[in-house]
């Protein structure tokens, strides 16, 4: 029988194809900005079975004053043999700051392993974001780094906002994420303090627009939208909730972690419910004795408009290892 993916390819308006989904990658990334965090969050990391990447961070998490001290050291640590190479990353400063090209080069000089991308924070506009981008290739293929390396691009006031689309469809670019601190920061008062917690993260229209902007771009673009943290990183439920919020209304498929308390809660926000899979597997195995053409499940109609979200639903489920009923793990994995 034909496996899903051979059949539920995307097709868009006029033949051609869509933006491809993104490939399935941890829907949690943990900053860490100092040694001490950042050799904890690798240890949790191995620990976990690379459920979550690891980002460290150079920029808003770190101390300030010793900007080329920290790189080195954090840089350093990265490169260090671990005896599984799970996902890291780094967050670098902004392109105008004047730690921004020793941040690059430090960090790809010292080839750490299991580079998955670099972060670029504050990003003002389509110049700036491609005067990164050619600095981070130029230190690259200096380095000889063959490969380019994958971009995380932060969007952090309304400047940068007005050319989201475009940056979502550079190639490069895999993730766009949102810094609502200081995005609301950014506002001169115009958008209260409360807006940086939950509900007001949520609710204030110009934070809710920001959100559905930078989440319909990776959409269009088959990017990953990533969600800020939650601040409040003492509670046991805020960060799972948030995540919900943001993968169920704004259609977010990561979120960042500043503390290891958040991270299985976002990873559980994130996977899919227990419901999810079963209708998901039902409703696949259906349709593919069917050869994949319409099928009735409890009173509804499904053809491959739908097939296509439940198989999105199962090989999330699989990426996040929940359990899948074994005739659609015997099937389709």
């Amino acid at each position: 029988m034909l496996h899903p993916d051979a059949v539920l390819h995307q097709e868009a308006t006029g033949g051609a194809m869509a933006a491809q989904p993104p490939a399935p990658i941890p829907a949690c990334e943990h900053f860490a900005g100092d040694e001490k965090k950042l050799r904890k969050a690798l240890e949790l990391q191995d620990r976990l079975n690379g459920t979550f990447d690891v980002t460290a961070d150079l920029e808003d998490g770190a101390s300030s004053g010793a900007e080329a001290d920290n790189a080195k050291r954090l840089a350093s640590i990265l490169a260090e043999p671990r005896k599984t190479q799970w996902r890291v990353g780094c967050r670098v400063h902004p392109v105008d700051h004047p730690a921004f090209r020793n941040d690059v080069e430090t960090l790809l000089a010292a080839r750490p392993a299991g580079l998955a991308f670099i972060t670029v924070p504050k990003i003002a506009h389509l110049a700036q974001f491609h005067e990164a981008v050619a600095t981070i290739n130029g230190a690259a293929s200096a380095d000889g780094v063959d490969s380019p390396i994958p971009l995380q691009i932060m969007f952090e006031d309304e400047r940068g906002l007005q050319d989201v689309a475009a940056i979502a469809a550079h190639p490069q670019v895999e993730f766009l994420s949102f810094g609502q601190m200081d995005f609301t920061s950014s506002h001169r008062g115009a958008i209260p303090a409360k807006a940086m917690q939950s509900p007001g993260q949520f609710d204030h229209p110009l934070l809710r627009r920001a959100k559905v902007e930078i989440s319909a771009a990776c959409h269009a673009h088959g990017k990953i939208p990533t969600h800020n943290p939650t601040t409040d990183y003492a509670s046991d439920h805020q960060a799972f909730d948030d995540a919900s919020r943001a993968r169920l209304e704004f259609g977010f498929l990561r979120m960042w972690s500043i503390h290891p308390n958040q991270i299985q809660q976002i990873l559980r926000a994130f996977a899919p419910t227990e419901q999810e899979i079963a209708d998901a597997s039902r409703i696949l195995l259906a349709a593919q004795e069917s050869a994949w053409g319409p099928i009735a499940d409890q009173g509804l109609l499904h053809d491959r408009a739908s097939y296509r979200y439940f198989w999105t639903i199962l090989k999330r489920a699989q990426q996040a290892g929940r359990p899948i009923p074994p005739a659609a793990q015997h099937a389709f994995f």
